[in-house]
């Protein structure tokens, strides 16, 4: 499958966007958009659990894409502290969405710094269906502005992650299950640190799950 796999450029707020593209046959494929972690902690498109995340909705029937933030491989610009990175990750929506607009679901993750970057994006973007966020950073960030979340999705999480303490994962799963008329569902696995360096089988069986059930709703 990887020869369908396409480089593509997409015009950003500060320039080019490099991305990485996968369009399915049909017409109304779902769509997913996956965003990358932190660009200044060597974060890119490329990343392990951002190409694991692309593969699965690739083999779930997707047309998916990954792309590199503002100044990361070939992307014009350069960091801006996640506001220039949110202006990123819409205009690649935009596009995705111009190259699949009879799409049946739209749906949004991201990887540590990326899952921010996603949440930020589900708020602004009622057209967005699901979500899933991994290894999101709680004790590092406000998630305080999913208030309420307009969405159902799934947040995946290392129960042995060295870079967010438990309690802020109970923290943030207590908030989003509050909210009504969603269900966010949150997977801790195991043995799993931040970055799923030995649990990479184990995430990829979580997302599968998960994107087989919820796209089956639809």
């Amino acid at each position: 499958m990887d020869n369908k796999i396409i480089e593509v450029f997409i015009p950003g707020p500060a320039g080019r966007l490099e991305a990485k593209y996968f369009k399915n046959k049909k017409n109304t494929s779902p769509i997913a958009l996956i965003l990358q972690p932190h660009p200044q902690y060597g974060g890119t498109m490329n990343n392990k659990v951002v190409v694991d995340a692309f593969h699965t909705f690739m083999n779930n029937d997707f047309s998916v894409c990954r792309v590199n933030f503002r100044g990361v491989g070939k992307s014009d610009g350069e960091f801006d502290n996640g506001q220039g990175e949110l202006a990123d990750a819409a205009a690649t929506l935009d596009w995705l969405e111009k190259e699949n607009f009879e799409n049946s679901q739209c749906w949004i993750s991201g990887f540590s710094f990326g899952s921010l970057i996603a949440m930020q994006l589900l708020m602004r973007r009622p057209e967005i269906n699901r979500f899933i966020s991994i290894s999101p950073q709680p004790n590092v960030y406000d998630f305080s502005f999913l208030s309420p979340c307009p969405t159902s999705g799934l947040v995946v999480c290392g129960k042995k992650d060295e870079l967010v303490p438990q309690d802020h994962i109970k923290d943030l799963n207590k908030r989003l299950s509050a909210q009504r008329g969603i269900k966010v569902d949150f997977q801790i696995i195991q043995e799993a640190n931040h970055f799923f360096s030995k649990s990479s089988d184990d995430l990829i069986k979580t997302l599968d799950k998960y994107i087989k059930k919820e796209t089956t709703i639809f």
